[in-house]
């Protein structure tokens, strides 16, 4: 075949070969090509084109859906301890602990036996409008059988909260009552106090329990401190043992009320968010009056900024143990579906520069939450030598003391978990439950009778005649719990302190209840020592001779403050 008719295959050869090369690649690009789709769009895009890929080629069906929703937690979990997912169904919940309000009946209830008992019914709230009473047990929801294994806390109170204005029929069984009674109730706003407890603790000083920082916790701290000036309170005791947080902005304002114009209360700063620092406006109703706070081992987050702040001003005394050490702040991020994100931005640092974030690993959430059960190991809740502060990172307050960063507030004077009269049969009896249980069973069979009192220290007086101790432990021993006298003698005054004390929060409310553990609460038995000698205020430690004057005169100006009557202008801002 001669070269020119050979060059007439060249043009169908080169066709063929272009066609060969398409077919080909585009067999290649449908079976592997798309796997490379992140490495071609950048790790940015990494896992959209993962889900993809899994939708497209996976060997079985996937519900994508439900593995975005497992694989959320698992990435936040990478960053840090405290950025977290909550799903659509939680969110709701979440945020309603924090808003001042819910959506409800208005009960509150335990679950015994597989049953809804029915513990208080809200003041004016939708229940009681209706004759739902503490005692009632609900047996039905809207016709259907609502008892058995199946119920718990969460199932309860997503089916009996809802929207304002939605109607809910509930049948309940009433032990006066043969037959069920029907009760058709409108769904209203429920509060939420944060503010658990307020009142004059001794004749001259008042006491504030704050269980966690919401929305309206600022107006409720305006509210108590108006009550307790009322009675001419000459010092207060903020009370933020196991308070876990909230939002930052109630602490700052709370703060606000103590400290003078100026003072720095707290600022934030992280990589991508520029520092901001929030100061004292010198509005604060209470900007004379000796405070002392309460902190243990479970007050987190808000609740370190206000101690902080006090702390670092030498405004006050902190009084407990260690706190918790969480120095994050989190900013919530919304999705269309109802969803949400709550992710770290930045930290808080208190006045004096520290940041009290205690050390964590990336993606080792399970080592970071066992941590308090690692104080407790160590001792650190019952000697405060046990406790070791990182010294590289100390910082000085106004007056000069030494505090740290890096693992929580440390107070000022600790208190030490009393574990006078432990023994293992109370281990025992309160690791079973046992005490809740007779607590209820025996408010219940005899709600009529101890109705008859009003507070606490009536119905504690009716219970030291009814051999509250000895009916317990016969009631444990019928559980299976051997009576162990020896041991019952050892812990007969803490059994009897439980008991009292379950009984009270039964009938009674949560104020009368704190305010009958109080007095033997060894951290607020502290607090009005340190308050009744006139030391709220701390001093400066001792100093060179070339110091001596500025800090006379510091101490003078405190002793100014300390003998202004307080009462006048809490009173006057509380009320304007």
């Amino acid at each position: 075949m001669s070269s020119k008719s050979n060059s007439r295959f060249i043009p169908i050869i080169i066709a063929i070969s272009v066609v060969l090369g398409i077919l080909i690649g585009t067999f290649y690009s449908k079976h592997s090509g798309s796997n490379r789709l992140g490495i071609i769009n950048g790790s940015s895009n990494k896992l959209n084109a993962l889900l993809r890929v899994i939708e497209d080629q996976y060997v079985d069906t996937v519900n994508i859906g439900q593995l975005v929703e497992k694989a959320m937690p698992q990435i936040l979990a990478e960053l840090d301890p405290h950025s977290t997912y909550i799903p659509a169904q939680n969110l709701e919940e979440v945020n309603s602990e924090l808003e001042g309000s819910f959506s409800g009946i208005g009960v509150q209830f335990t679950i015994q036996e597989d049953t809804v008992h029915v513990n208080n019914v809200v003041k004016g709230g939708p229940s009681e409008k209706v004759g739902l009473m503490a005692g009632d047990r609900i047996v039905k929801v809207d016709d259907s059988l609502f008892v058995g294994k199946g119920i718990n806390n969460t199932k309860v109170m997503r089916t009996l909260k809802g929207p304002k204005g939605t109607e809910i029929k509930v049948s309940v069984k009433r032990a006066t009552e043969k037959e069920l009674l029907d009760f058709l109730i409108v769904r209203g706003d429920i509060p939420q106090n944060t503010i658990d407890a307020a009142y004059m603790v001794t004749p001259e000083f008042g006491y504030i329990q704050i269980s966690k920082f919401g929305r309206t916790t600022h107006v409720e701290l305006l509210n108590a401190i108006a009550q307790l000036t009322h009675q001419k309170c000459q010092g207060v005791i903020i009370d933020l043992r196991g308070n876990t947080g909230g939002y930052m902005q109630a602490a700052t304002r709370m703060v606000n009320e103590f400290l003078p114009e100026g003072k720095l209360i707290v600022y934030t700063e992280g990589e991508n968010y520029p520092r901001a620092q929030e100061y004292a406006n010198g509005t604060g109703s209470c900007q004379q009056l000796p405070v002392v706070v309460l902190i243990n081992e479970a007050s987190a987050s808000a609740s370190e900024i206000f101690a902080g702040a006090i702390q670092d001003n030498d405004r006050g005394t902190i009084i407990g143990r260690r706190s918790f050490g969480k120095g994050l702040v989190q900013q919530p991020v919304d999705f269309s579906d109802g969803s949400a994100v709550r992710l770290t931005i930045a930290r808080y640092h208190t006045p004096s520069g520290r940041c009290i974030q205690r050390p964590y690993e990336n993606g080792k959430d399970s080592k970071y939450e066992m941590d308090f059960i690692t104080r407790y190991e160590h001792g650190e809740f019952f000697s405060e030598d046990s406790i070791k502060q990182n010294k590289e990172l100390s910082f000085k307050t106004s007056l000069g003391r030494t505090v740290y960063g890096g693992g929580g507030i440390m107070p000022d004077i600790f208190v030490p978990q009393d574990t006078l009269g432990i023994s293992s049969y109370l281990i025992e009896v309160s690791n079973k439950g046992l005490i809740n249980q007779f607590c209820f069973q025996y408010t219940d069979r005899n709600r009529q009778r101890l109705g008859e009192y009003e507070d606490y220290t009536q119905l504690q007086q009716f219970l030291k005649t009814q051999g509250i101790v000895e009916k317990f432990v016969n009631f444990a021993t019928s559980k299976g719990v051997k009576r162990r006298n020896l041991l019952i003698q050892k812990s007969y005054k803490l059994l009897e302190r439980n008991l009292f004390g379950g009984i009270i929060y039964n009938m009674l409310d949560m104020d009368q209840y704190i305010r009958y553990l109080n007095q033997t609460d060894t951290a607020v038995l502290k607090a009005l020592e340190v308050l009744e000698r006139g030391e709220a205020f701390p001093q400066a430690p001792e100093s060179t001779n070339a110091e001596n004057n500025d800090k006379q005169e510091k101490r003078t100006a405190q002793a100014n403050l300390r003998t202004e009557n307080p009462a006048q202008g809490i009173y006057l801002a509380a009320i304007c």
